[in-house]
């Protein structure tokens, strides 16, 4: 039995997910604490991935990470190497399609947060972003954890972006998801049913986990 796509799967999904907490707590942090012009706009943008097909979303990829775009061309000038159908593009378009599963979680934890602390660290004089690491990060940590197992639980089981924007290159971009639908088109059911156990299995793990937060979270309040 290969299991090379699940590991490939696994290095993806822990790759990107640690990526995109980088982007989506402070992301995050302004959608909930910050008033701006075209605020609806932004969080209608985030939250897009939820609803749109992920063959759709992964067109749009494809299209934007051509050789001939800006992004394209930039990641050629910068690794020498093309975007499309490699590992980091791939990368790329999960942290895209996972950004509103990273989001959701934190943004919860960040509105159940006492507005007092805040105003406290005001009066005492810390900026916006010393607030965050002193006072909102401390206290929602199991809403960064629970984000970051979502986002983790979502790439793992990832397809149709992934196909679209990374093809099937065994190594590089045939993660677990692409390896069982090829295995299930050649009526190889046995590596199909391994490899889809495996994942079903990583899901429940991930179920558990949330629900352990989530009880933990509510005894905390």
């Amino acid at each position: 039995m290969n299991f090379a796509p699940l590991i490939l799967s696994a290095k993806l999904a822990l790759l990107s997910t640690s990526l995109l907490l980088v982007i989506a707590a402070p992301l995050t942090y302004c959608l909930v604490y910050f008033r701006f012009r075209g605020k609806f706009l932004v969080e209608a943008l985030v939250g897009l991935p939820l609803v749109v097909p992920p063959t759709v979303m992964g067109f749009y990829l494809l299209v934007m990470m051509g050789p001939d775009t800006v992004l394209g061309k930039g990641w050629q000038t910068l690794t020498g190497r093309p975007l499309l159908f490699t590992f980091a593009g791939i990368m790329v378009a999960a942290m895209i399609h996972s950004l509103p599963y990273a989001i959701q979680p934190l943004k919860s934890a960040y509105e159940r947060l006492d507005s007092r602390l805040l105003e406290m660290a005001h009066v005492l004089g810390c900026t916006p972003v010393s607030a965050y690491f002193r006072v909102i990060l401390p206290n929602t940590i199991s809403g960064l954890v629970a984000s970051a197992i979502l986002a983790f639980a979502h790439t793992m089981g990832e397809f149709g972006v992934i196909l679209m924007v990374g093809g099937s290159i065994p190594g590089k971009t045939k993660v677990a998801s692409i390896a069982i639908y090829e295995y299930v088109e050649t009526m190889q059911y046995r590596e199909a049913w391994m490899l889809s156990l495996a994942l079903v299995a990583i899901s429940y793990l991930v179920l558990l986990a949330v629900n352990g937060l989530s009880r933990r979270s509510e005894h905390a309040a």
